[in-house]
């Protein structure tokens, strides 16, 4: 049923207007109309009867794009009249309000911006006080705490410049100082100079900026820096400069609605002084703090897993507010090296087994970080190898660094035993040679050596059964994750302490309650026109008994692939296996016949792009011999994972123009009917079918114009890789009104570059596309980004958009367009106050709203649950609204996205995010598929195994210009506008 304020219901549909008065509470308050006298910056619609206009550098919504001439470029559109609010009920209340609208939006009463501020465009308000539809209401919890400060303290700000000083003419010199360093160089200002760097008073972020709550002397400080007696001290000059004062009345003002802008200095400052506590006590990776060991759960192989916590401070409706999330990572266990080879490397059961495995050892050893025991050092050293003889074969010069005694041989037993009363124990094992800059690697006893705390363990080094476990460990239940949430933010080592208390800042320590709707689930449409209504709980459906797919694609031109580890001893059984696929599909309503081509090759294939290649052009030229038509489907069955797989991949997709269906062999053999169903439904889509559509229209588009839902995501390459190009991919809808089939276009683009390169020309393409199949073109367009951080909405708003809009623009062709961010990657976490507000897992249900209290306090933006959460605790997808010339409600734009979870292609469940974005991250993990494939098959290419002959080794920047050929990328003709990659 509908919420309690429908005779509200379509106010506010203009984007700009209102303001909370100074002082006045939550979303319930009274809003007030700008006074028409003030200047008019914001966006605003045209009265009724006004045509376009001579408004310069305005678009479709009234938003300032910049200065002109800059927007000449391409046209400007006058936006649509919103549509009415629908029909009153008769047993509505009657709103008096709702009858004195004025024709014109109501304007937000904000200072005048600055020429910066001005040329800045900001994302849409809030068009209305939050949605009001619902099934029923929830009552929740969330891991937001308020925080609270006096805006009228001030935050001082503060660069810093650390050098390092040569000791012989105390000159400072241009040389890096590590990161590690910088903190304790801090440290030891602030106890030298404890009255004027008072340390609890002030932040640092270990590189360049401090922040205190008072003032502090600038200037030159020359800081020393000694591990203990007998070792030379390290001097360094450390200069500290005045930034700016941060007055926190301005984010207090900007809470109220009363700056446009976010004070993003105040935040990082804010940001800073909270974390600061759990950076002195905590271990640091990231954003986020893990526990030093004293709760950590052994995994084995040298590997523990740390219990921690991620914060960030966020601006919402009830002021500022800190969230934070429970974590787990794992970490290297700081332990001798000896110990830890002998756990990691299984093959190592003693000391003397080192040189055996030489090899092993190194690899498990280089590049992690040691510190040495026999002296005192805090001194963190990275290890590069081991030592060609062994220690008790090691001699070196002795250099008197005074310069009284001549150098001198000696031995390294004799050099520890008379220098630092140490005796070697392990004299037939090799050392460990330590590196640090640029300097010759010093040979130190394994025995002296300790893994440092805080290396994080590679999830990717982790073989299964450390990865599962840390995986049961991370996804925490509901009651659990709560629980610990509170636990850490009341932990000393927490956010909380001496610190924030300094500088005014207080945190509540209850969880902020919110009111959650729940919103209803759409009807399906299957074949025959049935209709099928979801479960109530789950909100999934099933495809048993006679029902069918709403089109299903008849399979008649189709071969099959048998990958058995062993060629001459398949476990696949072919008549089996073909007899249930083709009975499953059947009963699905996909006509499926024999395949034209059933052939036997081995899992060896998979090692090399051109076997692949010549083996599935061998199987397309037999089907073609015995069909005139291009063959379909390859149905490829592999006996077990292969990283082969993205050769197979890129190879089908980019050069034969074939699809593929891989599947293994273990699963087929089971035969279990749910399994091929999904089989079926991937099938089905790839060939253009349907397989389930909403019974209804999508909400908010109920008239005669055609509509386009693109989705866009960029896939970056790791962060130990500097060479590689980052992916994106624009994915849109090519059929009206299921809108349920897409097309895609990926492209490569610069090295960790968040901004899409090509975005308006890929989403021209998807448009011309979608008028050749439609024979229309679409008049309005609804564009989902996925990856960006709230940091960059100016960079979509500001380049991406404005890209958009100059390319695909006519004279005569202007779609209005909505544009909108959706963000899984936050820490925003959903509880039920009580067992009634939660399934029987403990999560909120499907459908679960939240857009008030929690959310900004003024832009358009809201949190959607819209999956079944069976493991761990659920997290909502965080909604931003950033460009809307569609006029969306509240209530509109989130069953909009709501309904459109339940038409994802390949389960028969609603997805945890909106299909164009989900689908457009399997299309760029795809072209991250392509550039690895591309990069392996230039480095196994003749040339490359030339190079490798006469240099030993190829550098991945010889590579990378074939890993940024957009050839590498480009799909093949055939395939451009299907669903390849579900």
């Amino acid at each position: 049923m509908d919420g309690g304020r429908s005779g509200n219901y379509g106010r506010g549909r203009g984007r700009g207007g209102y303001y909370r008065p100074q002082g006045s509470g939550g979303r319930g308050s009274q809003y007030q109309p700008r006074p028409q006298a003030q200047r008019q910056w914001v966006e605003q619609p045209p009265q009724q009867g006004v045509g376009r206009g001579s408004g310069g550098g305005r678009t479709g919504a009234g938003r300032p794009w910049g200065q002109p001439p800059t927007l000449s470029s391409f046209p400007v559109q006058s936006p649509a009249r919103p549509p009415p609010p629908p029909p009153r009920s008769s047993s509505d209340e009657l709103d008096i309000q709702s009858l004195k609208i004025s024709p014109q939006r109501p304007l937000s009463p904000l200072p005048l911006p600055s020429e910066e501020e001005e040329n800045r465009i900001q994302p849409i308000r809030r068009p209305d006080q939050g949605g009001q539809k619902y099934v029923r209401t929830i009552k929740l919890v969330v891991n937001h705490f308020p925080v609270n400060f006096d805006p009228q303290r001030t935050i001082f700000h503060y660069d810093v410049d650390v050098k390092t000083v040569t000791s012989d003419d105390n000159r400072h010199v241009k040389k890096l100082v590590r990161k590690s360093d910088l903190r304790l160089i801090r440290d030891k200002l602030c106890s030298d100079y404890p009255d004027s760097f008072p340390i609890l008073q002030t932040a640092y972020d270990g590189e360049k900026n401090i922040f205190s709550a008072v003032v502090l002397p600038t200037g030159q400080y020359k800081v020393e820096l000694s591990d203990g007696e007998n070792v030379r001290g390290r001097s360094y000059l450390f200069t500290i400069k005045f930034v700016n004062e941060l007055k926190l009345r301005k984010l207090k003002e900007y809470l109220r609605g009363e700056l446009s802008h976010i004070p993003r200095d105040i935040l990082q400052g804010m940001d800073l002084v909270m974390k600061e506590n759990p950076t002195r006590q905590r271990i640091c990776v990231g954003k986020s703090f893990y526990s030093n060991y004293k709760d950590k759960l052994d995994l084995g192989n040298g590997v523990a897993a740390c219990r921690g916590f991620n914060q960030s401070l966020k601006s919402t409706s009830q002021g500022l507010s800190l969230c934070l999330d429970y974590s787990v990572l794992a970490f290297r266990k700081p332990m001798s090296v000896k110990d830890f080879l002998m756990e990691n490397v299984q093959q190592i059961n003693s000391m003397d087994d080192i040189k055996r495995y030489r090899p092993l050892a190194i690899k498990a050893l280089k590049g992690l970080k040691v510190r040495v025991t026999h002296r005192p050092c805090k001194q963190k050293y990275p290890i590069v190898g081991l030592a060609e003889k062994d220690t008790c074969h090691s001699w070196f010069d002795l250099v008197d660094r005074e310069g009284k005694n001549p150098p001198r041989r000696t031995s390294l037993v004799a050099y520890f035993q008379e220098k630092w009363g140490r005796k070697i124990e392990n004299l037939n094992i090799p050392c460990l040679q330590l590196g640090r800059g640029n300097k010759s690697a010093d040979e130190v006893p394994m025995e002296f050596c300790v893994l440092v705390e805080g290396q994080v363990y590679p999830k990717e080094e982790l073989d299964y059964s450390l990865a599962k476990d840390l995986k049961d460990l991370s996804v925490a239940k509901p009651d659990v994750r709560r629980r610990a949430i509170n636990e850490m933010l009341q932990a000393s080592d927490g956010p909380c302490g001496v610190v924030i208390s300094n500088f005014g800042i207080q945190v509540d320590r209850n969880m902020t309650k919110v009111a959650g709707r729940v919103i209803g689930a759409p009807e399906l449409r299957i074949g025959g026109s049935q209709h099928v209504k979801v479960d109530g709980e789950k909100c999934q459906w099933n495809l048993t008994g006679d029902r069918r797919l709403v089109d299903g694609k008849s399979v008649v031109r189709w071969a099959l692939i048998d990958f058995p580890d062993n060629e001459r001893h398949s476990k696949l059984d072919k008549e089996m296996f073909i007899g249930n696929l083709k009975s499953r599909c059947g009963k699905l309503g996909i006509r499926m016949d024999d395949p034209l081509v059933c052939l036997l090759a081995s899992m060896r294939r998979f090692s090399s792009a051109d076997s692949l290649e010549n083996l599935l052009k061998d199987v397309v030229d037999r089907a073609r011999n015995k069909s005139k038509e291009n063959l379909q489907l390859i149905v490829c069955v592999m006996a077990r994972k292969d990283p082969g797989y993205k050769s197979l991949k890129w190879v089908s997709e980019t050069k034969i123009g074939v699809l593929t269906q891989c599947c293994l062999s273990s699963n087929v053999m089971k035969g279990q009917d749910q399994y091929l169903a999904n089989l079926c439904l991937k099938i089905n889509a790839k060939l253009g079918g349907s397989n389930f559509e909403l019974m209804a229209k999508l909400p908010h588009f109920v008239g005669e114009d055609h509509v386009m839902f693109i989705g866009a995501d960029v896939n970056h390459p790791a962060p130990n890789n500097s060479a590689c190009p980052s992916i994106a991919a624009v994915v849109g809808t090519v059929n009206w009104p299921a809108a349920n089939r897409y097309a895609a276009r990926v492209s490569p683009q610069a090295h960790r570059q968040e901004k899409i390169s090509n975005f308006g020309g890929m989403c021209l393409d998807l448009i011309k596309t979608y008028t050749g199949l439609n024979r229309v073109r679409p008049s309005k367009i609804v564009i989902f980004r996925d990856g960006v951080s709230e940091g960059q909405f100016g960079m979509v708003l500001a380049e991406e958009l404005r890209d958009i809009k100059k390319t695909i623009y006519e004279d005569h062709y202007q779609p209005k367009i909505t544009l909108i961010v959706a963000q899984k990657r936050h820490q925003t976490r959903l509880f039920g106050e009580s067992r009634n507000d939660v399934g029987p897992t403990g999560n909120v249900p499907p459908g679960t709203v939240v857009d008030t209290v929690i959310v900004h306090p003024f832009y358009f933006d809201f949190y959607l649950c819209s999956h079944y959460g069976g493991l761990g605790t659920s997290k909502p997808t965080h909604y931003h609204v950033l460009w809307d010339e569609n006029f969306f409600s509240s209530d509109e734009l989130q069953k909009l996205i709501y309904d459109m979870c339940f038409t994802f292609a390949r389960c028969t469940k609603p997805v945890s995010l909106v299909p164009p974005v989900y689908y457009a991250d399997l299309v760029a993990y795809r072209g991250r598929l392509f550039q690895e494939a591309a990069m392996e098959s230039q480095y196994r290419s003749p040339a490359a195994s030339a190079s490798s002959s006469s240099s030993h080794a190829i550098s991945p920047t010889s590579l990378s210009t074939a890993w940024c050929d957009k050839r590498d990328y480009n799909l093949h003709p055939e395939l451009e506008n299907v669903m390849f990659f579900v």
